[in-house]
């Protein structure tokens, strides 16, 4: 009997194929936060821009660009229909300002549950997985850790039932502190609740300069992630970050297993977004395939 040989993709001389990466590349909103706040970009155009601008398919909102849209349909259906036209995937919104889920007063953090259960039903809307939120409050580790443990219970089983992830980003304070924010993670023990990741957030006190290790901290916050945040603050003239080791941050997230989309986030002053996010959207690029 004949043998047959497995077929072999060939892409012009370059020879064989490259094997598929497991990541992708979406856009965060707040790249373009600044165009956002003048007036320039306008947040139902915000996916369309991403895609002729970019080549790229697939968004993160901010909420604090259609705060109070949550629970208006009209507005979403057009920010759907506008995405679905476009090809263009609705991934996570992330949520400020609603209040803080390490709140030591019981009926102070229950409120602020609440006011999050509105974007989950407008994730939901747009097709989003998940919904970022902030693992803020005032006390100590232990009590702050209670607190947001609790918080993210309950909301995370109300966000099961549409089917959406509760993510939390090393956004500051304790949850700057990946060994912290990856064991309330754990203690909360829910399926729908995980981390988002990011890069560069990994300032626990900004006032004492207190950092916390990024690479020790994706380390721990990686397994969790249902989500990474590719944060970026500025380029040098050969496309590296100045700040970050994508590589070096690529390779723990390929290591705890992560698929999925890494997010561009540029939160830097020293070029425009629009070439920010092109230098990131190639460094990232870049990296997959030496990965």
């Amino acid at each position: 009997m004949a043998t047959t040989l497995p077929s072999i993709s060939i892409i012009g001389s370059a020879g064989i194929q490259a094997k598929k990466s497991p990541f992708k590349i979406s856009l965060a909103q707040w790249s373009l936060h600044r165009m956002l706040k003048k007036g320039d970009l306008a947040n139902l155009d915000f996916p369309a821009f991403t895609k002729e601008t970019f080549d790229i398919d697939a968004v993160e909102y901010v909420n604090q660009f259609f705060k109070d849209k949550a629970k208006d349909k009209a507005y979403l259906n057009d920010l759907l229909n506008r995405t679905k036209s476009e090809g263009v995937k609705n991934l996570i919104i992330m949520v400020d300002g609603e209040g803080k889920l390490g709140e030591q007063n019981q009926s102070d953090r229950k409120k602020a549950v609440e006011n999050h259960y509105k974007w989950v039903e407008a994730a939901k809307h747009l097709g989003c997985h998940s919904i970022r939120v902030n693992a803020g409050g005032k006390g100590s580790r232990e009590e702050v850790a209670t607190a947001v443990v609790d918080s993210l219970s309950e909301l995370s089983t109300f966000a099961k039932d549409y089917k959406i992830n509760v993510i939390v980003e090393n956004h500051g304070g304790y949850s700057s502190d990946g060994g912290w924010l990856s064991d309330v993670i754990e203690k909360v023990n829910l399926n729908n609740c995980g981390t988002l990741p990011d890069f560069g957030n990994f300032t626990i006190n900004r006032k004492e300069n207190l950092k916390y290790d990024r690479y020790k901290g994706m380390t721990e916050l990686a397994p969790l992630a249902k989500a990474v945040s590719a944060k970026c603050y500025n380029f040098d003239t050969s496309g590296k970050e100045t700040t970050i080791d994508f590589g070096k941050m690529m390779q723990i997230v390929k290591q705890s297993n992560y698929k999925g989309y890494v997010g561009i986030e540029y939160e830097g002053k020293e070029m425009s977004e629009v070439e920010a996010i092109k230098a990131a959207k190639k460094l990232l690029e870049k990296t997959f395939a030496s990965i």
